[in-house]
């Protein structure tokens, strides 16, 4: 615009005017003079281009303005909506949080949910644990109370016995005193027949009563005095008073119309019950009669416990040691597996894996002292029932004693439960606070563990290890498939072997052992024994006990087969009888 300016100032013909109205209406310039006409076409033109060109600049700077405007207005308007989308974004980040926290909390219900419901099934399992409890109970009273209506009917029973016998006992006292009666009566009768000697004016009376029953009459059997015309008995070929005639338990005379006699001696019938009766061990009642009248009863072969035959059929349970039956007047220890341990067994019972390790030791070295020791480590584990009977589904190999089998060696790779602390013993004589744990079982060698049921006294628990480990240096030492009378038989011979020695060994005496095992097994026992201690007197009949169980077994594989392994190692020795079975696979003869 500058040279537009210019033309304008250079000009002398444009005087000044006044602009009166707005842009882009109608423009009225008031001029003094107006010289248009003076200028030249080509001033005329010049100034035509000019304001073109002024208003074309201006139009232009007009539009630029516009556009910024308007470019700064979107940019306020983006910077609007960036901060829009901020809000926007920071609400949702809100939201996620918000529904992560929900989600969160669901989760939390869901985990106290999950709890409430295993707790409420642990309490339906207790209550239908205590009504079964309950149930058992309640059948428990029921039998006691059909028992004690029984035993009332048999008091019944009895009372109207005994109340026929006394009125039976009062009738033939009155017959006995009316038959006595009626012979005094004949006997005065009689004396008045006999001849009066001759009569004095003073003297009117007859012969003196005595005179008519001459002492010695009726003499007492008991007391040895005249019985005179009093009452008397009349048995055991004599006359006695009653007084006299006792019961030889009591000492008390004896009234009843029956009596027993032992030894040509009365007894009243109860005092002979309780003296020669027999009572039953379990029950502590008097054995009865079978139906021919005689007393039939059951005994232990080796115990000697008397009972009754009808426990063998009530569920009476027996001893998982020593098989003494349960006395009702005794409790036995409940074990988790449904066995129970009679408290004497129990004293030296062993309970956990951890416990048995030194009988374990004490094993190996018996088996070192024969020149047969293991070269390979094999574990050894305490188990319950159920876990020896699993393990026992596993292994293909080997023969099991039924109808329990109480050891295992298994060859097989498993993982079996053993028990890792030794349980307490809480109320009602179970046992409470066990810990087991699984153990995996690898195969390093042809044998993989040896197992024996938990809670067996130590001597059951060693002749069942010494068995065991046998079964494991057969298959180690590489002897062929044996016939399990020859396998089973000479195991049980070293089970055998080790009992013998230890008893050997706890007796303290200097006399020969009751097999041949005593000279080969002394090595091992004289330092197990100084181990142990000094062993109770329970606790050495108990050792006999089990010698006698493999003495007297009756299956073919453990009974036939221990004797004749026996018999064959009393005979050529146990190096010899082994070395015959590794080459025949046969007992040698």
């Amino acid at each position: 615009m500058g040279w537009f300016r210019k033309l304008l100032k250079g000009s002398d013909h444009i005087s000044r005017g006044q602009y009166q109205g707005k842009y882009g209406e109608d423009r009225i310039w008031d001029t003094h003079r107006s010289s248009m006409d003076d200028l030249t076409d080509i001033e005329k033109e010049d100034i035509d281009r000019a304001i073109a060109l002024s208003l074309s600049e201006e139009d232009h700077l007009k539009g630029k303005k516009v556009v910024e405007d308007d470019s700064q207005s979107e940019d306020d308007k983006l910077c609007k909506i960036d901060d829009e989308e901020d809000e926007y974004l920071a609400k949702i980040q809100q939201e996620d949080e918000y529904l992560a926290k929900i989600q969160q909390e669901d989760e939390y219900l869901a985990k106290i949910q999950q709890e409430e419901d295993e707790r409420l099934a642990k309490i339906q399992q207790e209550h239908e644990r205590l009504a079964k409890l309950q149930q058992d109970e309640d059948e428990r009273l029921a039998k006691i109370q059909q028992e004690h209506e029984r035993l009332a009917k048999l008091q019944q029973d009895e009372d109207e016995r005994l109340a026929k016998i006394q009125q039976d006992e009062v009738e033939h006292l009155a017959k006995a005193q009316l038959e006595e009666d009626e012979q005094l009566a004949r006997a005065i009768q009689e004396s008045l027949t006999i001849d009066s000697p001759p009569r004095s004016d003073n003297d009117s009376s007859f012969l003196s009563y005595p005179h008519l029953f001459p002492p010695g009459y009726r003499t007492c059997a008991g007391c040895k005095t005249e019985i005179g015309h009093g009452r008397f008995l009349s048995c055991m070929g004599g006359v006695w008073h009653p007084e006299c005639f006792c019961c030889h338990a009591c000492r008390l005379p004896i009234t009843d119309y029956e009596f027993s006699m032992s030894s040509n001696r009365p007894y009243h019938k109860s005092c002979y019950r309780e003296k020669h009766h027999p009572r039953c061990d379990v029950c502590k009642s008097f054995i009865p009669t079978n139906s021919s009248g005689l007393i039939e009863y059951r005994a232990h072969p080796f115990w000697l416990q008397k009972y009754c035959p009808s426990h063998e059929l009530d569920g009476t349970p027996r001893c998982c040691s020593c098989e003494r039956m349960e006395p009702r007047d005794a409790k036995y220890l409940l074990l988790d597996d449904g066995r129970k341990l009679c408290l004497e067994c129990l004293d030296s019972s062993i309970m956990d894996t951890h416990e048995c390790q030194p009988l374990y030791l004490e094993i190996q070295e018996f088996y070192e002292g024969l020149n047969m020791k293991l070269e390979q480590q094999i574990p050894m584990l305490l188990v319950e029932r159920q876990a020896l009977n699993e393990a026992m589904e596993g292994e293909k190999n080997g023969h099991h004693h039924l109808p329990e089998t109480r050891g295992l060696c298994l060859s097989e790779e498993q993982t079996v439960t053993t028990i890792s602390r030794r349980p307490r013993i809480g109320a009602g004589y179970r046992v409470t606070d066990m810990i087991t744990e699984p153990f995996k079982l690898i195969r390093r060698c042809e044998v993989t563990a040896i197992l024996v049921l938990y809670g067996l006294p130590r001597l059951l628990t060693g002749s069942i290890l010494a068995h065991e480990m046998m079964h494991a240096w057969l298959r180690l030492k590489g002897y062929p498939n044996l016939s399990p009378e020859v396998e089973e038989g000479i195991c049980q011979v070293l089970a055998h072997m080790w009992l013998d020695s230890e008893l050997y060994s706890g007796s303290g005496n200097g006399g020969a052992s009751s097999s041949s095992s005593s000279s080969s097994s002394s090595p091992s026992s004289s330092s197990a024994s100084s181990k142990k201690g000094k062993r109770s007197d329970f606790e050495k009949k108990l050792g006999e006990f089990f010698k006698h169980q493999i003495e007297s077994d009756t299956s073919s594989a453990y009974g036939d087969g221990f004797r004749s392994g026996n018999k064959a190692m009393l005979k050529y020795g146990l190096k010899s009888t082994l070395d015959h079975i590794h080459m025949t696979g046969s007992f040698p003869y």
